[in-house]
């Protein structure tokens, strides 16, 4: 019998109220003993509110808590050195010119950020061609704010992302055959010099995003042949889904392919099997680091990584179109913004991920700070 039925049964009797205060007690003594039997037939584990009733042993309850060291934020670097202008599809989010770079960064350093993400954006006229020399063009953009970066500030760990989309006439991420196709062998090897240009000018980590067969291999080759391998970490792309969310990105990085799509070197949404081949590959060719691009909708694969690649640090990239969707979102009114991102950032870190790549940098910052 239940304590509310006991006391139930002794009201209905009509007890004088003294009765029914000493009957009480015994219900309530009842009621205990009937707690203390069921914890002891073991229940009790079902009992959970307890480890989470007070907000330090929520915080308790994460395999990882999200720390300001996890964080890269990726910066788009224009060629016009006076440009700070803003992209309306990326809320918050400008092409940064070289004489605009410092200003823009040192408070956020100020507040802890440990590491950037550069995209070079060429503005300048005929800066493009079918072979994306700018790419490593010693006065472009990337090789002079790696430069510009590491003479400020000190201990800002510089990664560069590698890829030619953004230098090619036609868009796409490497040389291309007669019929549009990628040429892959000439890809790779354009990928790996611009790769080693970084790496010479200072970056600590050389990031190939173009998805082309066995650039992780020849980036490793090259930078041993240079005599930099020690001391440049490489992360792969190693897990990158072609898809609808790269949109803001490429109002950003002028990178929109001229015919086409990138479907047939970016993993379909469905490749799960792909994917887990590509990382497996990727950690054989000599990857440091396995990035998963996009993160939300990829959290299987994000955990995947971290089983294949249980020894390295996993990093998941929160693209423009997961960003711009929960800034709309929370414009709408359909939920709070720091509470999402929170709620997203977690999610990305409880599936594996040791590094978060987003556009939310400069927020959280300023939130977990709190």
């Amino acid at each position: 019998m239940s304590f509310s039925t006991l006391v139930s049964d002794l009201t209905s009797r009509g007890s004088d109220r003294a009765d029914v205060r000493s009957q009480y007690s015994r219900a309530r003594s009842v009621a205990s003993t009937a707690a203390t039997s069921v914890s002891i037939a073991g229940d009790i584990s079902s009992q959970l509110h307890s480890g989470y009733s007070h907000p330090l042993s929520r915080a308790w309850q994460a395999e990882r808590q999200l720390t300001k060291s996890m964080l890269i934020y990726p910066l788009f670097i224009s060629d016009q050195p006076d440009e700070c202008t803003a992209i309306p599809s990326l809320p918050n989010q400008s092409r940064i010119g070289l004489n605009r770079l410092v200003p823009f960064l040192e408070p956020l350093v100020a507040k802890g950020l440990s590491s950037v993400m550069l995209f070079g954006v060429p503005l300048a006229p005929n800066a493009k061609d079918a072979l994306g020399t700018a790419a490593d063009d010693p006065d472009g953009p990337v090789i002079q704010a790696i430069r510009i970066l590491r003479r400020r500030f000190r201990d800002l760990y510089i990664c560069a992302d590698v890829c030619l989309c953004e230098y090619t006439s036609h868009g796409h991420c490497g040389i291309l055959r007669d019929d549009g196709s990628l040429n892959n062998e000439m890809s790779v090897d354009r990928i790996s010099d611009v790769a080693v240009a970084y790496a010479d000018a200072g970056a600590h980590c050389v990031a190939p995003s173009d998805m082309n067969d066995g650039r992780i291999r020849a980036i490793k080759l090259k930078l041993t042949a240079a005599g930099i391998n020690h001391k440049v970490l490489l992360m792969s792309y190693a897990a990158k889904f072609s898809g609808c969310l790269y949109g803001p990105f490429r109002d950003a990085a002028g990178s929109c392919p001229s015919f086409g799509d990138r479907r047939c070197y970016q993993l379909p949404a469905s490749g799960r099997g792909l994917a887990r081949r590509a990382i497996r590959r990727d950690i054989a060719e000599g990857a440091d680091i396995i990035m998963v691009k996009p993160a939300g909708q990829y959290l299987d694969i994000i955990s995947d990584a971290k089983e294949i690649g249980s020894d390295l640090p996993i990093a998941a990239y929160q693209v423009s179109g997961e960003f711009a969707m929960i800034h709309a979102a929370a414009k709408a009114g359909v939920f709070d913004l720091k509470a999402m991102v929170f709620e997203s950032t977690d999610s990305i870190l409880r599936a594996g991920a040791n590094i978060i790549i987003t556009y939310f940098v400069p927020e959280l910052l300023t939130w977990l700070e709190s």
